[in-house]
Parts: structure tokens; C-alpha cells; sequence
């Protein structure tokens, strides 16, 4: 199973307490983990990604194996920790402000 790490107002949102299990098929991806995410919990829909043109929201950034992933590839793979589910997907709500 994926983990999967969201920001307090997601897991609200989403109605979770901690971290989300998701079973992820074919290649695992930022697109197809996000896929699952949003198949599982569709109230998550437009929160994460776009609509339309399904690219990362501003403000939302993606993390796994204390690298930054956000401007990855949204096709390329995801650590094999993350696939082993040894490390979650860590999804953050950055922070703006002066």
C-alpha cells in the first residue's frame, strides 16, 4: 500500500484522520498516486490538482524521501520506498507571506 501524508485542512476536507492507504495500479507515478488519490476521496478533486489541466496547484507542494518532488515530471517514478511503502507521499501546504 501507498502512503500518503495530508496537510490538516485536506484530511478535514477529506474526513481522514492520518495518513491515507492507497492501493496504486501500473507504474507508480505522481499522476497515477494522485489519480487513486482523487478516485478514493473526490472531494479532493480540484484541491490538489487543476481541473483542467490537472497541474499542481500554487501553494500545494510534493515531498518523498526528504526530496522536493513538486517540479518533477508529474510521469516520472516515485522512489521504490514509496512503493514499498516503507516512506509516505507527503503532500504540504505551503506558506506565503511577508
Amino acid at each position: 500500500m501507498i502512503r500518503v501524508v495530508l496537510p490538516a485542512h485536506l484530511r478535514m476536507h477529506a474526513n481522514v484522520k492520518g495518513e491515507v492507504a492507497l492501493s496504486v495500479d501500473g507504474p507508480l507515478t505522481q499522476q497515477s498516486l494522485l489519480d487513486a488519490l482523487e478516485n478514493a476521496y473526490p472531494v479532493l478533486r480540484g484541491a490538489i490538482r487543476d481541473h483542467g489541466t490537472q497541474k499542481r496547484r500554487p501553494f500545494v507542494r510534493f515531498f518523498a524521501c526528504q526530496r522536493d518532488l513538486s517540479h518533477d515530471a508529474p510521469d516520472a517514478p516515485l522512489p521504490d520506498a514509496i512503493a514499498t511503502g516503507s516512506q509516505p507521499f507527503l503532500i504540504v501546504g505551503a506558506l506565503a507571506g511577508g
